[in-house]
């Protein structure tokens, strides 16, 4: 079955971490491969969840755009490099192929056979020389083995034509010649003695005894066919190694990680009808074509704490989006077709995946419930958000009872694990929980952080200014602002772009306002700091 992803924002916190964690739980329980990922690193408060319930952190999704391997390419076309060409025409012509990639017993790409150039060889009609195996000679002659005494054939091919003394007197023959011959006897008696490569006896005709025995003496192979002389002469050279006959140089090939896109570019760029498809090791793995970009098989994924395009991963129009579990405002994310989409008014998704685990009758395992709760006690601020609701706190306290933990103990013991701005830039800080906003002309960027250490704060001011008014400069920005949330004092250190300081102080009714300002109260960026700013904005 193939693999659902579970995701949050790109800038993952405890809830979005946590929620496709359980999220992925129940699917798997319900009968779903789900995999929870996340698409950025994780900050210290969820390193310390995951800890704690000694739960595997998920892995990094890069993107979900259409790789080769969500297409129906050829799987498994290539010929190994001792084929015959005439098995190798047969192959391409089945599977509608005009290039086959040629490779060894190791499946390493070797080099590329074409149509093109078995019809040039055909047309050039230059068969003198062969280098293949019995096996192909007799298959290919629709043959039957009289004597074999070597499974490699390599030598000049020639053709009786001649009359037989005019032959046994001009031609010399040694032990590389390849002699295709009808029923004559002194011509074969000839080839026998003289020790030759192999005879190929047409139209079926048998050979006389005393002129076996010779060749058994001599260890000449030969091998008999109902095929006439002619038209032996017309496929001999098909029983060539299809290695023979192999472009080596130059091969554009791809991988099955390579982005269809990407492909598709290439592919109009080279009008290279066949393109072998190799692993990392560079086995090949079969072939890919234009046509083959029609049938794809989309990555299937699942949304956790956001619906908004910029903040989820890259490639995800590319991909199936089968369902959405949020708690913030429908955001600018449309599907092809209607999804699953469960969306509440409630502090944190995990509390939506709290209900999901109960509507489907499916237990909460200790560990998984002290994620959830861990993400409630996150998302709410201990409940101090003025985005908690009733059933946040209903929430919290029976998964609490499942993971045998006291709230107030634990939310204590993870905030000030969580909240250390030790060994941080300033810049990594301010982008640790940092959402962007475009209010009509103005482009807004807010990050969001908890801490308990004021100290820590207080050090790091000038390099939260200068790295805000860089940050608003080069990407320009009409505000930047970081919120450090006190989460004991029920409030938050405000950090500025200086254009914006008249704005602030109008937005939080603040006389004189400065970098390091406390706002008792202001904990929530979505219910208390946005409204806030766009209420001015709108007076503008």
């Amino acid at each position: 079955m193939k693999a659902t992803f579970i995701f949050g924002h790109k800038k993952p916190d405890t809830d979005s971490v946590c929620s496709a964690i359980a999220l992925a739980y129940l699917k798997n329980a319900l009968g779903t491969n789900a995999i929870p990922r996340i698409l950025g690193t994780i900050n210290n408060e969820t390193k310390f969840v995951l800890n704690y319930f000694h739960i595997k952190e998920p892995m990094y999704l890069n993107d979900v755009k259409l790789q080769i391997k969500d297409i129906d390419y050829g799987k498994n076309l290539y010929c190994d490099r001792h084929e015959s060409l005439y098995n190798a025409v047969g192959y391409m012509r089945k599977n509608h192929l005009s290039s086959i990639p040629i490779v060894n017993h190791r499946k390493k790409l070797l080099g590329l056979l074409s149509m093109k150039d078995i019809t040039d060889e055909l047309i050039s009609w230059d068969y003198d020389v062969i280098k293949t195996s019995y096996d192909n000679i007799l298959n290919t002659l629709q043959g039957e083995e009289v004597l074999r005494f070597e499974d490699e054939i390599e030598g000049n091919v020639l053709v009786a034509s001649y009359k037989s003394t005019t032959f046994i007197k001009d031609i010399p023959l040694d032990a590389s010649s390849i002699l295709i011959v009808g029923d004559r006897h002194s011509i074969i008696e000839y080839a026998v003695e003289s020790g030759i490569k192999l005879l190929i006896l047409t139209g079926e005709k048998d050979i006389k005894e005393q002129h076996l025995e010779t060749a058994i003496k001599n260890h000449v192979n030969i091998i008999k066919t109902k095929l006439r002389t002619f038209n032996v002469v017309k496929v001999i050279g098909m029983c060539n190694y299809a290695e023979t006959l192999m472009v080596k140089n130059n091969i554009v090939s791809v991988q099955e990680k390579d982005y269809v896109k990407n492909f598709i570019e290439l592919s109009n760029r080279l009008r290279y009808p066949v393109f072998p498809v190799l692993n990392p090791i560079k086995e090949c793995l079969g072939v890919v074509q234009i046509e083959d970009t029609v049938n794809k098989h989309r990555k299937k994924v699942i949304l956790v704490d956001h619906n908004e395009k910029d903040q989820s991963v890259d490639g995800l129009e590319e991909a199936e989006i089968v369902e959405i579990v949020d708690h913030h405002k429908i955001g600018t994310i449309g599907t092809s077709q209607p999804i699953n989409f469960r969306n509440m008014t409630v502090g944190c998704t995990c509390s939506i995946v709290y209900l999901l685990f109960k509507e489907n009758k499916i237990d909460i395992p200790k560990d998984i419930a002290g994620i959830m709760l861990s993400a409630i006690i996150s998302d709410t601020l201990l409940f101090r958000s003025p985005t908690t609701t009733e059933l946040d706190k209903e929430i919290a306290y029976n998964l609490s009872e499942i993971a045998g933990l006291d709230i107030e103990s634990f939310a204590y013991e993870m905030f000030k694990n969580g909240s250390t701005l030790k060994g941080k830039s300033a810049e990594d800080i301010l982008f640790t929980d940092f959402k962007n906003f475009s209010l009509e002309k103005d482009k807004i960027g807010i990050g969001q952080i908890t801490t308990l250490n004021v100290e820590e704060l207080e050090e790091m001011k000038s390099q939260f200014v200068d790295t805000i008014q860089k940050t608003k400069e080069d990407l320009e920005y009409n505000m930047i602002l970081l919120f450090a949330t006190d989460i004991i004092k029920e409030g938050s250190y405000i950090y500025y772009n200086e254009e914006s300081k008249e704005l602030l102080e109008k937005a939080f009714d603040i006389e004189n306002i400065y970098q390091g300002y406390f706002i008792p109260s202001i904990v929530s960026r979505k219910k208390q700091i946005i409204p806030a700013i766009v209420e001015v904005l709108e007076e503008q």
